[in-house]
């Protein structure tokens, strides 16, 4: 095995070095490769104690696969289980497993490891959406292919939980070394890594769907939009997985070579608020911010306008979605007495952000706007995923940043009092809870109101929806035009 592997990266270093020379994507006799250019790299492999967007979108329904995955329209399909019936009760789950499955490691997927990786996220993650798991009671393996979940009770969102990084299956000899070598049953594994620059996925000869278009999947990691785009430009990558200098767009809607895919995501840019410090701890001032803000001209700076303002942590896609853009429209007086009002008037805030081009270019406007109002707000880009996901989201050292949540269903995060908005409401809390256990009416009655108090008690301010820009060479198709899970799924490709 040790050869193998030797011999395997050894073929990606050559992959790799090849990629700098020129255009990488071609297609034919199982020897095709392509390289996708991102900015955010993942800090390690290791999504089960590693928080952020960085891991998932890349090992994702590509290395790793869970029983179940979301579809390009949201809608939850099979993966690993052939299929599942839900008992009366809405507490039991029997998965029907598919056979002649294996890991990267050669072991063979059964329903013990269905148990292990669902027992996993409850005693060994560390990552705040473990807790997805908290409402399994336990895991019956009723035969090596069929498995059964027990709730503790009925919960609208677990099986939706499965199509996230929590659901993802793992191998119960593969986990010695997450952070480094991932092992898992999808159509690709990790063959090699360069830190700074690249990751190697190498498609898997005995994948259980069969091969993939690519043969090898390059991902080459920028540390600006500028940079990204050359790349593209000089034929150096294949794909742009997703714009982020929107003033681009237009220049690769005019180049012939390559095809510009528009569509939506259920990622929230969001403007935090530290609920927890002495002056955001009112509800006054944090209104006062969300009036201050001209959200139109922030989309146009920050993102050409190509995004879509929202109110909340919901987006369009979710069934309780409601347009709640409207709650605090472009104000400055308002928002000045409202500052007045809380003896506010000369805040001095620091606006911690990652630095990605999109966060960066919406604190310059979200400074100069609150600087009109008379709050001084100092902007500290912080290097991302590492610094960013420390200082700010575990240790809660901020006032205000920007980030985009890229989690599905993700405004349950305000029902955790732990989590770094600081935000603490009983009565988000009980509604959260209604909205699971109760019918799908119900949840939808329930998460609406969530939503609505989140709004009114300006718990953040929601600056819009990030859109899904993807760019290509004209060769290169498959891709989903709405995002709307966490990985940047590589298995359709053609």
């Amino acid at each position: 095995m040790r050869t193998r592997w030797l011999a395997a990266v050894l073929a990606a270093l050559l992959v790799v070095s090849g990629c700098s020379a020129g255009s990488t994507a071609t297609v034919g006799g199982g020897e095709s490769t392509l390289a996708v250019g991102f900015t955010a790299e993942p800090q390690n492999f290791d999504f089960t104690t590693t928080d952020g967007a960085a891991i998932p979108q890349a090992l994702l329904y590509n290395v790793y696969e869970g029983l179940v995955k979301l579809d390009a329209n949201g809608e939850i399909v099979p993966l690993l289980a052939e299929s599942w019936q839900v008992g009366d009760d809405r507490t039991d789950y029997e998965f029907q497993l598919r056979q002649g499955v294996r890991f990267s490691d050669g072991a063979e997927f059964t329903a013990d490891d269905v148990k292990f990786s669902i027992e996993r996220v409850r005693t060994e993650w560390t990552i705040s959406l473990a807790s997805a798991m908290d409402v399994v009671e336990r895991v019956d393996v009723l035969d090596p292919y069929r498995v059964r979940v027990v709730l503790s009770r009925p919960s609208n969102s677990w099986l939706f939980a499965m199509t996230s990084r929590v659901g993802a299956m793992f191998s119960r000899t593969g986990v010695a070394d997450l952070a480094n070598h991932p092992v898992g049953t999808g159509p690709y594994q990790v063959t090699n890594r360069r830190r700074g620059d690249s990751i190697v996925l190498s498609s898997r000869q005995d994948y259980w769907g069969g091969e993939r278009a690519y043969r090898t999947v390059v991902l080459k990691y920028y540390d600006d939009a500028t940079a990204l785009n050359n790349a593209l430009l000089s034929n150096g990558i294949d794909v742009i997985s997703g714009v982020t200098a929107p003033d681009s767009v237009p220049q690769f809607e005019a180049d012939t070579r390559f095809d510009v895919i528009q569509g939506t995501t259920n990622s929230e840019v969001v403007l935090a608020f530290n609920n927890r410090t002495p002056a955001l701890s009112d509800k006054r001032v944090r209104q006062a911010l969300s009036y201050a803000i001209d959200k139109k001209a922030l989309l146009a700076t920050a993102w050409a306008g190509r995004g879509t303002l929202i109110g909340s942590m919901v987006p369009p896609t979710d069934p309780w979605y409601e347009d709640l853009s409207g709650a605090y429209p472009y104000n400055p007086a308002r928002a000045r007495q409202l500052l007045a009002d809380a003896g506010k008037q000369d805040l001095d805030l620091r606006l911690r952000v990652p630095n990605l081009p999109y966060a960066v270019s919406a604190a310059q406007v979200v400074a100069s706007d609150l600087n009109k109002v008379g709050v001084t707000v100092r902007i500290e880009p912080l290097d991302f995923p590492a610094v960013w996901l420390q200082q700010v989201f575990t240790d809660h050292d901020y006032d205000l940043s920007i980030i985009q949540h890229v989690e599905g269903r993700d405004i349950t995060t305000f029902g955790d009092p732990d989590y770094y908005w600081g935000y603490d409401s009983e009565r988000v809390r009980e509604l959260l809870a209604d909205a699971d256990t109760g019918s799908p009416q119900r949840q939808v009655e329930d998460m609406k109101a969530v939503a609505r108090t989140l709004s009114d008690d300006a718990a953040a301010d929601w600056l819009f929806l990030f859109p899904n820009i993807i760019v290509t060479k004209k060769d290169v198709t498959g891709f989903v035009r709405n995002q709307v899970s966490e990985s940047f799924d590589l298995t359709g490709l053609k």
